[in-house]
């Protein structure tokens, strides 16, 4: 008889295998293919961590350089998808852009065989800053940019699109960083959503949609958006630290603190939380980063929960004058490579992901006929 896991939401539960990460079973509590993250953030550009994760070794010099050559060639947008953004109202969530332009690319460039799975994924990875800062510009400033710019990263890319001039050294590098922490993260909700729609052997571009609605999700995805709206309040620490304990009082769910998988520490953090601070003293910051530290430092007091990988990553975008909206599209440009990679990991040894459930309901009963009917 199926083990019975009422409410459990599945978590702690060993659902399938995967080779491409480890989630809180390593001494760095992540690794991509067997790679500590906090060496992959220091050492390596996203485009070799998307083509470790999705090629499975890390590339050399010349295989990098073609990589990125290759994803550079492969950013334009087709017409009748520049006229689908250009319909979707400024108000729109930014999450609903990038899963729209997703599946509509798929109508566009269908994927027919299997075998054109890397290429498709190459495809979308190239396509997606492209995506949501087409929209964003037009909705939003009333201008088409062109969506293909010089920067041969695709960090690089997304911020020239969005602020119209070349990206600063120093936001390239941290975009690079913010993308290899998000790359990947074994069974997650997106994730998972990804694989099931892969295991009925469905097309890459519909894995992929359905990944982007349960990442839209704000149990999820968006907790670097909560953040960002919290904190841009605080006018001090000591402000900061009087309205987050009156939210504690009032048992308010305060985001980007916490993790289901992780008990003691995010690894993510740590990282994204030193090139914060390097970003506030680049531009001279005295309260959001201070106010963040103390955010931290009073749900640990309190609660004894620690900063997941979105808190500082609030803080962060909002230093390299990213619009809050525009968080957690970023999130997809960077997961897509870990959701494509366990689309073909699924692929690659498929079976129909079917679980059962228990039934709560009436026992079995007569249909009266419709005149006895209450």
């Amino acid at each position: 008889m199926a083990k019975v896991l009422s409410g459990a939401g599945l978590r702690g539960q060993v659902a399938g295998k995967t080779a491409l990460s480890t989630v809180g079973k390593s001494g760095s509590g992540l690794t991509y293919r067997g790679y500590d993250v906090k060496e992959l953030a220091e050492h390596c550009e996203f485009e070799e961590v998307a083509y470790l994760i999705l090629k499975g070794k890390l590339p050399n010099g010349a295989e990098l350089q073609d990589y990125k050559a290759r994803l550079k060639s492969m950013r334009g947008l087709p017409q009748a998808l520049k006229d689908v953004l250009e319909r979707i109202p400024a108000s729109a969530h930014p999450m609903d852009v990038l899963r729209t332009g997703c599946s509509m690319l798929g109508n566009l460039e269908t994927e027919t065989d299997f075998a054109q799975q890397q290429d498709v994924t190459d495809r979308l990875l190239a396509t997606m800053p492209s995506m949501i800062c087409y929209w964003y510009r037009f909705s939003h400033d009333g201008v088409r940019i062109d969506v293909e710019t010089d920067n041969d990263s695709i960090g690089g890319h997304f911020l020239q699109m969005l602020h119209g001039k070349a990206p600063r050294e120093l936001h390239e590098k941290v975009m690079h960083v913010s993308l290899i922490l998000y790359a990947e993260h074994e069974f997650n909700a997106s994730t998972f959503t990804a694989r099931v729609c892969a295991s009925t052997l469905s097309d890459m571009h519909s894995c992929i949609t359905g990944a982007i609605g349960s990442l839209r999700g704000p149990l999820h995805g968006g907790a670097n958006e909560a953040a960002m709206a919290m904190i841009e309040n605080f006018t001090s620490p000591e402000h900061a630290e009087q309205e987050m304990m009156g939210m504690l009082e009032r048992k308010e769910k305060i985001m980007g603190f916490g993790h289901a998988i992780y008990s003691e520490s995010d690894p993510r953090n740590e990282i994204i939380k030193g090139w914060s601070e390097k970003l506030a003293q680049d531009v001279g910051d005295t309260v959001l980063y201070p106010v963040s530290v103390r955010c931290e430092e009073v749900m640990w007091r309190e609660k004894k929960l620690f900063c997941n990988a979105d808190f500082f990553h609030a803080s962060a975008y909002n230093f390299m004058g990213i619009p809050t909206p525009l968080f957690t599209p970023i999130f997809v440009m960077s997961r897509l490579t870990g959701w494509a990679a366990h689309v073909m990991e699924q692929r690659a040894d498929n079976r129909i992901i079917r679980p059962s459930a228990e039934y709560t309901g009436e026992e079995l009963r007569p249909v009266p006929p419709i005149a006895e009917r209450a």
